[in-house]
């Protein structure tokens, strides 16, 4: 099973090697990493790189297509390689899915299109904006379209994904392997149980988080 993660410069790191430690356990599993040229590529905070060792013309047939967000999100919008690579695969792939605002990049595609899908909570306007059904859940499966929410969200679309391929008893499996068992000290993960002061506050700064 190939799965294919694709990078662009200015993505959020987590968004991308999240479901890679989880997918990448899958039995028979080949993850490659595909962008529109290979070598390193930069993350939005710029200290770390994920090097892509194939480029889009490379990779025709992943049975597994995952897009990550990011502030770099912004500048894949328009209609050019990506999104044509995207609606290519997208014809013979098993599994389209991304995380947080990658979902904006698959509905810029037209891939998303009267479908159920989620997305970072600072998005969700522009998500529907794109013609998909904007919903506030962790993640949301559509047929073989599956989105995470922000960030984190990954790993847990990733695990679900697992369990759609190969069982629960894999992603439960792989979920003990890996210690995914989150207690952040902080009740304040999502829109609905942060502070209000602290949501309105992302909400302000939300241009630079997500531009």
């Amino acid at each position: 099973m190939r799965v294919a993660i694709v990078l662009f410069e200015r993505f959020t790191a987590l968004d991308a090697v999240g479901p890679y430690e989880v997918l990448s356990r899958l039995p028979g599993s080949e993850v490659v990493f595909v962008s529109t040229r290979r070598g390193p590529v930069r993350t939005d905070v710029g200290s770390l790189a994920t090097v892509a060792d194939a480029e889009l013309a490379e990779v025709s047939e992943p049975d597994i297509v995952l897009v990550p967000g990011g502030p770099g999100q912004s500048d894949q919008m328009t209609d050019g390689p990506l999104h044509e690579w995207l609606r290519a695969v997208d014809q013979t792939s098993s599994w389209t899915t991304s995380v947080c605002t990658g979902s904006l990049v698959l509905a810029a595609a037209g891939l998303l299109n009267g479908r159920r899908a989620t997305t970072h909570w600072l998005a969700m306007d522009q998500l529907g904006a794109l013609g998909a059904i904007p919903t506030a859940e962790r993640f949301v499966l559509d047929g073989k379209y599956v989105t995470g929410a922000g960030v984190s969200a990954g790993i847990d679309m990733a695990l679900r994904l697992v369990g759609e391929i190969a069982g629960e008893d894999l992603a439960k499996t792989i979920q003990l392997g890996i210690e995914y068992d989150p207690r952040p000290p902080h009740d304040a993960g999502s829109a609905a149980t942060a502070p209000a002061e602290i949501v309105e506050r992302l909400r302000a700064n939300s241009r630079h988080l997500l531009t």
